[in-house]
């Protein structure tokens, strides 16, 4: 695995917005949300009779240039669609960020998607997000994380997983935790991004920051989202605190002190610090970083 620290995991996705790639409105009202990427959406938004229409508008608006340094991605409709094949084209030729693909089942559907973007001629800087939401899925998670280099993100589709095991939706999200571990297993053992799946009332606040917290405390990188409103409180929720980089600060600072004294047994605040923490403290810093400049680009 790459330096934790420079790694294109690194970018923050705090915050992933799905937009319904049909509403030219809210393609437009995009621009301005502080979201750390977007999720231009083919599929679940957009009604069959408009999906060309859909994928004209939404190719057209990341062509556009207009989104700033948010991450732009379009999600396209499932392998076993009419529309897939079109879709990976037209992205192939827009070139966002990334293609979110839905119902990956398999590391050969990942390579699918692989070769039909080389086919089209897809820039190398296009990269595979892959939608794992079945429960074959969660089977095959490692295999699916590692079935490409160009794959770099998992992004849990907790909605249809929730459907496929019978599973009632509570607070804790107990039904589903086995399969959320298993998913985080796969993306840190292949060195990939991996996102929540999103928190459907958009009215509870509450609800949506404790789920925030977990998806968090859980390990994940950031969490999707269906609506504006709940940006700011997971862009929050994701990010270091001030006291993570103060911590973090200290750490490295009495680590580099210990080891220039020549002492074998580093102590920060009464705690005995390794090498392991001396390299959280430094992501920590490292992502705090790169979310101030992407914040400033926002402002």
């Amino acid at each position: 695995m790459s330096d934790p620290t420079s790694d294109a995991t690194l970018r923050p996705r705090r915050s992933v917005l799905y937009m319904p790639g049909a509403n030219e409105r809210a393609l437009e009202k995009a621009k301005g949300i502080p979201a750390d990427s977007l999720i231009l959406d083919l599929e679940d938004a957009v009604a069959p009779d408009a999906k060309a229409d859909a994928r004209q508008r939404v190719c057209a608006a990341v062509s556009s240039g207009g989104y700033g340094r948010r991450e732009l991605t379009i999600r396209v409709n499932g392998l076993d669609t009419e529309w897939h094949a079109d879709d990976l084209a037209a992205v192939a030729a827009a070139g966002p960020d990334a293609v979110v693909v839905p119902k990956i089942n398999s590391a050969d559907d990942v390579r699918a998607v692989e070769a039909a973007l080389a086919d089209a001629g897809a820039p190398a800087h296009t990269a595979i997000w892959a939608m794992v939401e079945t429960p074959v899925a969660m089977l095959r998670a490692e295999q699916i994380a590692g079935a490409s280099n160009r794959l770099t993100v998992l992004v849990m589709g907790t909605n249809d997983l929730a459907k496929e095991l019978g599973a009632t939706p509570v607070p804790g999200r107990a039904p589903l935790l086995a399969a959320l571990s298993m998913c985080l297993l796969a993306s840190r053992a292949e060195g990939k991004v991996i996102l929540d799946g999103v928190y459907n009332d958009v009215k509870d606040a509450e609800g949506f920051a404790t789920e925030c917290r977990q998806g968090r405390e859980l390990g994940f990188d950031g969490k999707t989202l269906i609506h504006p409103s709940q940006v700011e409180p997971c862009n929050d929720a994701f990010a270091p605190t001030a006291d993570d980089v103060e911590r973090a600060q200290e750490i490295i600072a009495g680590f580099d002190a210990a080891h220039a004294e020549g002492r074998g047994v580093v102590t920060v605040n009464g705690r005995m610090i390794e090498n392991l923490h001396v390299e959280t403290a430094r992501r920590t810093l490292a992502q705090a970083a790169a979310i101030e400049a992407l914040t400033a680009d926002h402002s």
